[in-house]
């Protein structure tokens, strides 16, 4: 999978200088097949779920800590992921002890008993809002982009009509992303706002 996104990467930079490829590993989907005794079933999990799944084909138990070091992950998405896998519905690790509950000295196993009417799976993660949590930053960071442009304009041209600095704004932003126009009316009405005390100290 790191090739994959290597090569990617390689492809995304020969198209664009201007945009840069955020890579949001939580919100990947993967297909792999999961080999049980019984039958082959098709798992439709996370990228970060796949990843702890292909750990136990090289090893047949796993402490949380030898997963939580592997991955390279937070105590928080490791305990989603092995919550998902171990106590859920679809209980393709086995946990000990078998409890509810996620703790940094559970040890997993591979359930290779494992079986399911259906051929294919789909296995959620525990409801956390994932894709509101990173649209909310990615908001944030555009944020920052359209007050720096604000401010970038404002001191080269020193007075500028309402709507040509909202034009000459979306012109500038556009090269690194599609920007609101309304986003924009709102920083600049924030930072006239902001700046109003500065002014009347002056």
């Amino acid at each position: 999978m790191v090739r994959c996104v290597e090569v990617f990467n390689e492809f995304y930079q020969t198209k664009t200088k201007h945009r840069k490829l955020t890579w949001i590993y939580s919100l990947g989907i993967c297909n792999i097949n999961g080999k049980f005794e019984s039958k082959t079933i098709e798992l439709v999990v996370t990228t970060y779920q796949a990843s702890a799944l292909l750990l136990f084909n090289a090893s047949d138990r796993l402490s949380y800590q030898e997963i939580m070091t592997q991955l390279n992950l937070s105590d928080d998405d490791v305990v989603r992921l092995l919550h998902s896998l171990s106590c859920a519905k679809y209980k393709i690790l086995n946990k000990e002890p078998s409890t509810k509950i996620i703790s940094p000295t559970d040890v997993f196993e591979f359930y290779s008993k494992f079986t399911d009417k259906m051929r294919r799976i789909k296995i959620p993660l525990p409801p956390v809002d994932e894709k509101k949590k990173v649209i909310e930053d990615v908001d944030k960071d555009r944020r920052y982009a359209i007050d720096a442009s604000i401010v970038r304009i404002m001191k080269s041209r020193k007075v500028l009509g309402y709507q040509q600095l909202v034009l000459e704004c979306v012109e500038q932003l556009g090269r690194m992303f599609k920007p609101d126009v309304k986003a924009i009316k709102k920083r600049i009405k924030d930072l006239i706002t902001r700046d109003l005390p500065r002014e009347g100290q002056r």
